[in-house]
């Protein structure tokens, strides 16, 4: 028996543990430096050790999985319109396709695990997987594209994720622009 969910709690898992590897090396890094600054002492002083890192830990892993959460909310949102605007599939076929690639980042998520000590190496992961499952992607909808549906999807995929770290570098360098004008020197 095949069923078409068993495979649709993988997201979930993958968002958790590359929340838990992204979270332990940040803050590993924030302890690191409170106690170059001497100000985990002093937090010392009113919690313990673990509580600090405990609480430290919760907060990051909550950010991160919001993060990764959006960024799965978006990927579902750009796989789902360019399937509307370039494939010629109308009931939905090959969305249960190309749901067994969630194995693709249920194994990165693993391997970053291992390597929370680096983030460049957690990051190279992400990025490889994401690569491999965007390949998975168009190797399982090529019976359902043209050549040309092809070029157009692979398109608006390419410019729907560069316009947004566009977006998300620009307002960064915006707000450092504008923070480091506001010092008084």
């Amino acid at each position: 028996m095949k069923n078409t969910y068993i495979t649709s709690h993988f997201p979930l898992f993958s968002i958790l543990i590359y929340s838990t590897s992204l979270a332990l090396f940040t803050q590993g890094y924030i302890v690191d430096q409170l106690q170059v600054l001497g100000i985990y002492d002093g937090m010392m002083e009113f919690f313990s050790e673990s509580g600090i890192k405990l609480t430290l830990l919760f907060l990051l892993l909550l950010f991160s999985f919001m993060l990764f959460s959006a960024l799965k909310l978006l990927s579902d949102t750009v796989v789902q319109l360019s399937l509307l605007f370039f494939s010629r599939d109308e009931k939905g076929d090959e969305l249960k396709k190309i749901r067994s690639g969630t194995w693709i980042y249920l194994v990165s998520s693993v391997v970053a695990l291992f390597f929370f000590h680096s983030v460049v190496v957690i990051i190279i992961v992400f990025i490889s997987a994401t690569f491999l499952y965007f390949v998975f992607f168009l190797y399982k909808l090529s019976d359902f594209l043209t050549p040309l549906s092809m070029f157009g999807l692979i398109m608006f995929h390419l410019l729907f994720w560069f316009s947004l770290v566009m977006a998300v570098t620009y307002a960064f360098i915006k707000l450092y622009n504008s923070f480091i004008a506001s010092l008084p020197l």
